[in-house]
């Protein structure tokens, strides 16, 4: 049985902040099963390595014999998460979120246990609740509590439209926490705010408060802004074994300890005596392939892992492509035509402008076996073979 002590370095491990740490303790000391949750907004139906930092550390708990409740929010995805936005999102669809909560199932038992983990809808409790419900609800809140968040508060003093029902996102998320009889809820550091939300309410209810855990952004292969796919900084995991094999290599040296620590699963001792061995001159592309051999295996399994290198690119010939070209569709509203640049920084064959500038002014790049400079533009509605340095490729669509 794992000891109080083990058990906190390890939820601790890669943790941004744990509110209340003393509280944790005392819960880990009454020795029952936790009931931890975590709430998955389906906005988007492709997960990329920024969004496993938090469903890592639900596999942690899992480890640790506590009860992990993996939460679509199918009615708060109606409302549309006003988190870091500086205007109202659009709200999803019925047909959106079913499709998106599919594909969000699918992909993150790949990390958690399926036999252990319980999926659950908020519009299972949600919808029941009558306007008169509703209106309770929010009167436990006031304007100036939900104006202290970020986000608001800066769109107030912009004079910046706030929906109202916006306002009832972290009413929403937070009661999640009442119905679900939560023990703790992880989130984003970005979802503070609604996680202290829950606590409060459930005092309200009588619950004992959850606590709450927040995980760090995950930077992306530029090292600098966090993991997104619009910026084309990303690792997805459904990327081709071969495609995210390149993708972790080709990362800087500075970067890899940051990636070890939120996303292998390797004891952090482990990853010390890795540390020890570049200090003493090992190569640290060696160590980034052994990084990348173990997530490939995580989303691919053992043979594509063992075999991801080859669709790397590092055995490819002269005009040959690789056997798992990754196929990309990028959408340029309002442009007919798009200059090869934008498509490599948002395909992730580019890791910033500045490499993409680079590589047109080499000669580097070539379109359907063509090579290409600065000044070549790609049309709506066609599909390329684009390729980037001598390993970088990718199918492209233009939408």
């Amino acid at each position: 049985m794992t000891s109080v002590a083990d058990a906190l370095a390890l939820i601790k491990r890669g943790t941004e902040e744990i509110l209340v740490e003393d509280e944790l303790i005392k819960k880990l000391e009454s020795g029952r099963v936790l009931r931890v949750k975590a709430g998955f907004d389906p906005t988007a139906p492709d997960l990329h390595l920024g969004h496993t930092v938090l469903i890592n550390k639900l596999r942690h708990f899992q480890e640790l014999g506590h009860h992990v409740m993996f939460l679509i929010g199918d009615f708060t995805g109606r409302i549309g998460d006003p988190t870091g936005k500086n205007v109202t999102r659009k709200p999803l669809t019925e047909e959106d979120v079913a499709k998106n909560a599919k594909t969000y199932t699918e992909q993150v038992f790949k990390i958690l246990d399926p036999a252990k983990t319980e999926v659950c809808f908020n519009s299972t409790w949600m919808s029941k609740m009558s306007a008169v419900d509703m209106i309770g609800l929010a009167a436990q809140q006031t304007v100036a509590r939900m104006l202290e968040r970020d986000d608001f508060s800066k769109r107030y003093k912009g004079n910046q439209s706030i929906s109202i029902h916006e306002f009832l996102y972290p009413l929403v998320q937070g009661y999640d926490s009442v119905a679900m009889k939560a023990d703790i809820e992880l989130g984003g550091t970005d979802q503070k705010f609604n996680l202290l939300m829950g606590r409060e309410l459930q005092k309200n209810a009588g619950q004992e408060p959850q606590i709450c855990i927040t995980v760090p952004i995950l930077e992306g292969l530029d090292g600098v802004q966090k993991m997104s796919k619009s910026l084309g900084n990303y690792v997805g995991i459904n990327d081709a074994p071969g495609e995210m094999f390149g993708k972790i290599v080709s990362m800087p040296d500075a970067l890899m300890w940051r990636y070890f620590e939120l996303l292998s699963f390797r004891p952090m001792s482990e990853i010390e005596e890795l540390k020890v061995q570049v200090a003493a001159g090992a190569n640290p592309r060696d160590i980034k392939m052994d990084l990348a051999r173990e997530l490939v295996a995580r989303f691919h399994g053992e043979e594509a892992a063992a075999n991801a290198h080859k669709g790397a690119g590092n055995r490819l010939k002269e005009g040959e492509l690789p056997d798992d070209l990754p196929e990309v569709e990028l959408v340029f509203e309002d442009q007919s035509e798009v200059p090869v640049m934008a498509v490599l920084n948002r395909a992730g064959l580019a890791k910033n402008s500045n490499a993409a500038r680079d590589m047109l002014t080499a000669g580097s790049v070539k379109v359907d076996g063509q090579v290409v400079d600065r000044d070549f533009k790609m049309q709506q509605g066609q599909t390329y073979v684009c390729q980037a340095g001598k390993k970088q490729f990718a199918k492209v669509t233009i939408r």
